[in-house]
């Protein structure tokens, strides 16, 4: 069994620097990170998933609006605890802290960087140890240990989580009689193929496949190293869902209202440290 020390060592970075552009209004006056499901920025969410399973040291990608998200971080405090505020002295008295124990670098990687781009900028910061990375737009039920260990079981020097994609419309079953619906599955995962999911764990080799600011990471990079025989796949069958429009920000809403979100991990697993 892996040493799980050497696995909580892991940092995580998440891509947070992107436009957006297909959230329409919302990314106008906000990154798409921090776009809110169920009063919390999506990069929360995601961060926790992480956390759950012990991995609480993140590397953010920064970019477009990073102004925002760092103010989101350096107010983290006093957003999510209760406060005692004097208005006459100013001063500000924390009565109850409730915020979780991170450590979060925030990089500015640049406006128009590309994916392979922003994560080649953090190169002196990862340094020669494994790490992970994922998009900050999209939530899973991954068990992102199990991922880790997968990785090192194979020796990779990268490995992507490979999901089925959210189909496009709703799954319909006719009866008989050709009209009446027997059966309704709004936007159901298909069982058609696997995709880049996203979730990915990485030796610092891959810096060697980057070239510079304008390298897409899932283009020449990825594609070199599955030609190199070291890029693998770890399937997750379960829950993932991007939010690349308004339309699945309104779906990860309502799972969220409904008390049953598949990415809320953290309420259900042991304390990584207990």
């Amino acid at each position: 069994m892996p040493d799980v020390s050497i696995l909580l060592a892991v940092k995580v970075v998440i891509l947070a620097g992107g436009l957006g552009t297909r959230m329409g209004d919302e990314t106008l006056v906000r990154p798409k990170p921090l776009i809110e499901i169920g009063g919390h920025p999506i990069l929360w969410h995601l961060m926790n998933v992480y956390a759950a399973y012990g991995f609480d040291e993140f590397v953010l990608a920064l970019g477009y609006r990073g102004d925002l998200i760092k103010d989101y971080f350096l107010n983290f405090e006093a957003r999510n605890s209760d406060l005692t505020i004097d208005l006459g002295s100013g001063a500000v008295e924390v009565l109850e802290r409730r915020h979780p124990r991170w450590k979060v670098h925030l990089i500015d990687t640049g406006l128009d960087t590309q994916t392979g781009g922003r994560l080649l900028r953090l190169r002196e910061l990862i340094g020669e140890q494994r790490f992970m990375l994922t998009y900050g737009d999209g939530l899973a039920s991954v068990d992102v240990r199990a991922l880790v260990q997968a990785h090192e079981s194979r020796g990779a020097r990268a490995t992507l989580t490979a999901v089925r994609p959210p189909a496009r419309f709703g799954n319909i079953r006719l009866a008989h009689d050709g009209a009446r619906i027997e059966d309704f599955t709004e936007k159901p995962q298909t069982d058609a193929g696997w995709i880049n999911g996203g979730f990915f764990v990485f030796e610092p080799a891959i810096f060697d496949y980057i070239d510079g600011d304008a390298t897409a990471l899932e283009r020449e990079p990825l594609e070199r190293l599955a030609a190199d025989g070291g890029l693998y796949a770890f399937r997750h069958e379960g829950f993932w869902q991007p939010m690349d429009t308004l339309r699945e920000r309104r779906l990860l809403e309502e799972l969220w209202d409904s008390g049953r979100a598949p990415w809320n991990v953290w309420n259900d697993l042991p304390s990584p440290t207990a």
